[in-house]
């Protein structure tokens, strides 16, 4: 990537941020957005509040295209958990019913099918991880008639390896069920398309690498998925004519915007267009070659060392996140808390070290963080 998209970010100015799994620091673009509208109310509350749903209209347009659905279809939540939950909420699920998962997806794609397997005696069918990989295999083979629900990232936080959502698709919907997909740790440097791969619910937000600051999520439903639910959580923008205000008869707003149930994060729509448009004007396809260029050399760099990669390189597995561990004794928050003296940021899960590098990061910057490495 050029240097004036590297200008873009001035953590670069201080620090050699590799922890973009976690929380990405925004582009200056992005902050000037947010201050723009937060301005605007200071100085004018209420007058330009058209002009605030313009821009959230077109951060929902750019998101959508991103994911290569309709703009109906997506729906802005607080984050990745409010999504998924609404999701496992909103489904009619009836005694004797199961949904699959993997044992080590994040707790966001966790508690929400907890509750309703405490509550409702839903069936859990867990796919273990093996040697940082999921065997599709494996996890297939827990699908059923009974099944209601897969839920899976398109790209595991704690070992990087990203799942063939079209594979794990086919064997859903043969079995009628909905596949359900936590694409917070992809969306903006991994390509997906919804539809074409088969996922009916995607969530996730923005605060990783979509470069928003916290506090903006959303929520992808495919048709076949809001036929089957039912929004769970709902205010006065959940209908199709929120001005209407005395009209309690509309019924629900059409795809998944019934799920928007008030008043939105204003600025943070500011940020999100913001983010939204450079990530697209730079190309996602783009970004993901880059990054998988970056961390090819990473992991060259590493071989023969006293570190072990534990993320699947494999083609079609491999992604921007890399996990390694020290073949000794170093624990990964002694490696994390060595980098970090030396101003390089990354991030200790569970028994591995996660680096998580963005398009604006370096070859120059990876070589640092191996030669930091004890």
């Amino acid at each position: 990537m050029n240097d004036q998209v590297r200008a873009l970010f001035p953590v670069t100015q201080s620090l050699n941020y590799l922890n973009h799994a976690a929380v990405s620091p925004p582009p200056t673009p992005t902050i000037k957005a947010v201050e723009s509208q937060l301005n605007d109310v200071s100085h004018n509350g209420s007058l330009n509040y058209r002009s605030w749903l313009a821009v959230k209209e077109s951060a929902r347009k750019l998101a959508a295209e991103m994911l290569r659905a309709r703009p109906e279809q997506v729906a802005f939540m607080r984050n990745t958990s409010d999504g998924l939950s609404c999701v496992a909420n909103g489904l009619s699920w009836k005694p004797g019913d199961n949904l699959v998962t993997f044992r080590k997806e994040f707790p966001s794609n966790v508690y929400p099918w907890l509750r309703i397997r405490d509550a409702l005696g839903v069936e859990m069918r867990v796919c273990e991880e093996r040697d940082g990989r999921i065997d599709l295999d494996e996890l297939i083979g827990l699908i059923n008639d009974r099944t209601r629900v897969v839920a899976i990232s398109q790209i595991q936080y704690a070992s990087g390896f990203r799942a063939d959502l079209e594979r794990i698709g086919r064997a859903v919907r043969r079995h009628e069920a909905l596949l359900v997909v936590d694409v917070i740790q992809a969306m903006g440097v991994v390509p997906i398309d919804v539809e074409s791969e088969l996922v009916d619910v995607a969530a996730g937000a923005g605060h990783k690498w979509l470069l928003t600051p916290e506090g903006v999520g959303l929520l992808y439903l495919s048709d076949r998925a809001r036929e089957r639910m039912e929004p769970t959580l709902v205010g006065w923008v959940s209908v199709p004519n929120p001005d209407d205000y005395s009209n309690f008869q509309q019924g629900w707003n059409r795809g998944a915007l019934a799920w928007e149930s008030g008043t939105g994060p204003s600025s943070l729509f500011y940020g999100l267009e913001a983010s939204l448009r450079l990530l697209t004007e730079t190309g996602v396809d783009r970004i993901a070659r880059y990054l998988e260029e970056l961390t090819d050399h990473l992991c060259e760099r590493l071989s023969g060392s006293d570190y072990q990669v534990e993320s699947s390189r494999r083609p079609g597995e491999k992604s921007q996140i890399v996990c390694v561990s020290h073949k000794g004794s170093l624990t990964p928050m002694a490696l994390y808390s060595q980098l970090r003296r030396q101003g390089i940021v990354t991030a200790p899960r569970g028994d591995r070290l996660r680096i998580s590098p963005h398009f604006y990061n370096t070859r120059g910057e990876i070589d640092a963080l191996v030669e930091a490495l004890p």
